[in-house]
């Protein structure tokens, strides 16, 4: 490795890879070398943002100036670009689901293990600066031994309808996240999940087999219990809270607003809006994800998601997905003993 910013190529100019490549921009420690996207004009934004270099998929991943590579693409292409990034020898981070598929994703993590770069996740939650401080205290020993989690997350609207069809469903796509934050903060692994869901926000959205508005209940291997609702649908804003309830003490972590000023007339009290949706509410957490990124590129010896955080994360979503189909509570597969 060589000094100065960390040289990386993004894959993928839609949304979250616009929000990548601003984070990328931002930090001094990093350097956008070129993005690849078969859309046009999202590539085009990218540049005139950014002032990197369009590239096909081809260039970026052979590129050997490159030495990080950042997948944003639709889920359908994430295992594939894992396997041929990893061949190339890059260290790779890789928005979350590694595939919808449980198998193909533990093919390409494996790929990676082989090739013996880092594989990184995008589960930007964890460096979340308020989320970040409840496992601190939860490492800390302050509030005990945990006993109870409770997740509430809520987009402010629904994504279009073709993104729902090829999505996986609510608890692949979105509620992965809490999935994984679960995980994360009960500090073992999940072991059964109880699911129930319902079309509520757009009754096409349940037409196309999947629900907007769910619970999920999670048992972890000592008995612990993780709570998880979500909702498509928050007419105030970007909502995503977590208390974590032990047996000396509790811990949570609100919405943070623009402002804590409050003011009280005749009308009732009114503060400062919620975040619009992600991009804003954990910025953050996205220039804290790429730091850390760039430190694993280094070889710097750091906790990270894995890809078996991955996997881990994605089995829970299988088995609340079991679960909402069979009314049943459903085992979760344990991705590190099975092949």
């Amino acid at each position: 490795m060589t000094g100065g910013p960390v040289r990386l190529g993004l894959l993928g100019a839609g949304r979250i890879g616009k929000t990548h490549a601003r984070s990328i921009a931002d930090s001094e420690g990093a350097h956008l070398v070129a993005v690849a996207d078969p859309d046009d004009a999202a590539v085009a934004a990218v540049v005139q943002a950014t002032g990197t270099r369009a590239a096909s998929v081809e260039e970026v991943l052979s590129d050997s100036a490159i030495e990080g590579i950042l997948i944003a693409t639709p889920t359908d292409l994430h295992a594939d670009l894992i396997e041929r990034a990893a061949a190339a020898g890059k260290a790779i981070f890789c928005e979350k689901p590694i595939d919808l598929d449980l198998s193909r994703a533990r093919r390409s993590v494996a790929a990676a293990g082989r090739c013996g770069v880092p594989l990184m996740i995008g589960f930007n939650r964890r460096f979340d600066p308020s989320f970040r401080r409840l496992r601190d205290e939860i490492d800390g020993g302050r509030i005990g031994a945990v006993e109870l989690v409770q997740i509430t997350s809520r987009d402010p609207a629904p994504p279009p309808l073709d993104y729902v069809r090829r999505s996986g469903g609510l608890f692949r796509d979105m509620m992965i996240h809490d999935l994984d934050m679960a995980r994360f903060l009960v500090g073992e692994a999940i072991v059964e999940v109880t699911a129930t869901g319902s079309a509520l926000v757009d009754k096409a959205i349940g037409e196309a087999g999947d629900v907007d508005t769910a619970v999920a209940v999670l048992r972890s291997a000592g008995g612990r219990l993780c709570v998880i609702s979500n909702s498509r649908r928050a007419t105030y804003g970007y909502d995503q809270r977590i208390e974590v309830h032990g047996s000396e003490g509790m811990v949570s972590a609100g919405n943070p607003v623009a402002t804590t000023v409050t003011r009280a007339d005749r009308s009732g009290f009114a503060t400062d809006p919620l975040n619009d949706f992600f991009m804003d509410r954990y910025a953050d957490a996205y220039r804290e994800e790429i730091a850390t990124f760039c430190a694993v590129v280094r070889g710097v010896d750091m906790p990270y998601p894995s890809g078996k955080d991955g996997l881990a994360a994605l089995a829970i979503a299988d088995a609340a997905s079991q679960s909402l189909a069979t009314g049943r509570a459903v085992k979760v597969v344990d991705t590190e003993r099975t092949n």
